[in-house]
């Protein structure tokens, strides 16, 4: 079958940036938004290869805390799930895109996004989203709900709730949450939005991490830019949603040589985890696990030889993209 040259998918996980406030454990409805600040501060030059480290480094940077009266970071965004996964966004070549659409027909009789689902909305109860925010936190509560034109559904996440580790785990919270979201993605309604937030006990006037913006211009930060920038969105410290959206697809334990002492990975065609310069699904021949040959595979024969290889196809397709020839 002749793959297309011109094949693109929108996303159907689509979070908005996340705002952070500041509240405290005791009375969680009492909270303020949190404003950046810039402190100028004298480092030291520690760079390998310095020349000069005996010289003072000055350094203009951004910081967010919370206040002497509050203890508890309140992060707080909305998320959609939508569907029609079915229905590519742009497709030049009709016999892919019917071979396609009975393509996620069958997923659907054979999986009904269960698994996929299940990663997901355990993804949103461990607060996975938090990223530096959860490290060193004393408790954390995630609070979902559900809103629709018919019903509001409710949801309230513990520390029993979380495991970043591994998704071999569900309890009836969880399996509530995941059986909305496969009812989004298979078409029983037509989106699911959720609005979360997430409240960690990190102490009184400690620092928190909103995302932080990319410095491209190194040489004019170093004639007095700042060298940290911050995001803020509003006027409210935030993440980027990009940033949330990376985390929430965080669930990719399929990837080769993967096994109980790896982490969970971000969904990605390559499986390419930038931080540590690695791709973990790198193209190497016939029997590669990169989605691009699991994807022709797929589409010409129906069926991949395994299960877990269905499942990551059909998650870079909910994550979306333009994968063109």
């Amino acid at each position: 079958m002749p793959y297309p040259k011109v094949l693109a998918f929108e996303k159907k996980i689509v979070p908005s940036d996340a705002y952070m406030y500041g509240t405290t454990w005791k009375d969680k409805k009492k909270s303020s938004p949190l404003l950046m600040s810039e402190k100028t501060v004298r480092a030291t030059k520690s760079a390998r290869g310095e020349k000069n480290p005996e010289e003072t480094n000055i350094q203009t940077v951004d910081y967010c805390s919370l206040s002497l009266e509050q203890d508890t970071l309140r992060l707080s965004f909305t998320l959609k799930f939508l569907s029609k996964l079915e229905k590519p966004s742009a497709c030049d070549t009709p016999s892919f895109k019917d071979a396609y659409e009975q393509l996620v027909e069958n997923y659907i009789e054979k999986h009904g996004f269960r698994e996929l689902s299940k990663r997901y909305a355990i993804n949103i109860a461990n607060a996975r989203f938090l990223w530096r925010n959860r490290v060193g936190a004393e408790n954390i509560n995630v609070e979902v709900k559900a809103l629709s034109s018919e019903s509001e559904q409710k949801w309230s996440f513990t520390q029993e709730d979380m495991n970043i580790r591994e998704f071999n785990f569900e309890n009836e919270k969880i399996k509530k949450l995941a059986g909305k979201i496969s009812e989004a993605f298979m078409g029983e309604i037509d989106f699911l939005r959720l609005e979360i937030n997430a409240f960690v006990l990190i102490g009184n006037a400690q620092d928190v991490y909103p995302s932080e913006e990319f410095v491209q211009n190194a040489e004019k930060s170093k004639e007095g830019g700042k060298s940290k920038v911050l995001y803020v969105a509003d006027g409210i410290a935030a993440m980027h949603s990009q940033k949330i959206g990376n985390a929430l697809r965080t669930i990719d334990t399929w990837y080769p040589n993967f096994d109980e002492n790896n982490c969970p990975i971000a969904i990605e065609p390559f499986g390419s985890v930038t931080n540590f310069h690695m791709a973990y699904r790198r193209k190497s021949g016939a029997n590669s696990k990169d989605f691009y040959t699991l994807f022709e595979q797929y589409a010409s024969d129906g069926s991949l030889a395994e299960s877990d290889d269905e499942h990551f196809v059909m998650a870079v397709l909910i994550r979306g993209g333009v994968f063109g020839k």
